[in-house]
């Protein structure tokens, strides 16, 4: 399979409410790139395996738009929730251009095998596999369709718990979608949904 990545897709109670909050944190241009937004019935209930990472000039300016402090490590960064709880890092970066307060860089995936994970999506939008800070190889650079961003897959001890409310979109580069045979959710080797769509078909 030879895919590009499109935007996140995020699944929200009041899906205006959670874009509004992006789209002033990121600036308009960045989140419509990076998220689009559906909405859900439920409500979030567990920790999210899938998030951004962000840099900011000040945190005070997310709070203003509604983010509350979940943890703090600073001077380098901390974990911030948006309006509907749904966890980013923020690392603290005071020389940021001037323009929105923050700046995404990364999308972060949780995993108990997070080297497995990165060799199978790296295979499948084309990207070099590098190390994380542990010296293992499992973040990626030049993702199709997200060139700019970098793929991070974390280590962590819990399990999946329900289908993840923040999913990637996939474009499939070698699929005829003349009669749009293929087009659907999937899961990865690790259970993880994501989108599979045409090109020019909305991903929300």
């Amino acid at each position: 399979m030879s895919v590009t990545l499109g935007p996140l897709v995020v699944d929200a109670v009041e899906p205006g409410a959670v874009e509004r909050f992006w789209a002033a944190a990121l600036g308009g241009p960045q989140q419509r790139a990076l998220l689009s937004f559906r909405p859900q019935r439920s409500a979030k209930t567990v920790k999210n395996r899938v998030h951004l990472d962000v840099y900011i000039r000040d945190v005070e300016s997310l709070l203003d738009l509604g983010a509350r402090v979940l943890a703090e490590y600073r001077p380098q960064r901390v974990t911030l929730a948006d309006v509907e709880g749904n966890e980013f890092c923020a690392f603290l970066d005071p020389a940021l251009d001037e323009g929105p307060p923050a700046r995404a860089f990364a999308v972060c995936t949780d995993s108990d095998r997070p080297e497995e994970l990165a060799v199978w999506w790296a295979a499948q939008v084309g990207a070099d596999v590098r190390n994380g800070p542990d010296g293992t190889p499992r973040w990626l650079y030049g993702s199709a369709g997200c060139e700019g961003l970098i793929w991070k897959f974390v280590r962590v001890d819990d399990e999946r718990a329900v289908p993840n409310r923040w999913q990637w979109t996939v474009y499939d580069d070698s699929a005829d979608y003349a009669d749009y045979c293929d087009v659907g959710v999937r899961v990865d080797p690790q259970g993880n949904e994501f989108g599979v769509r045409p090109r020019g078909r909305p991903a929300g």
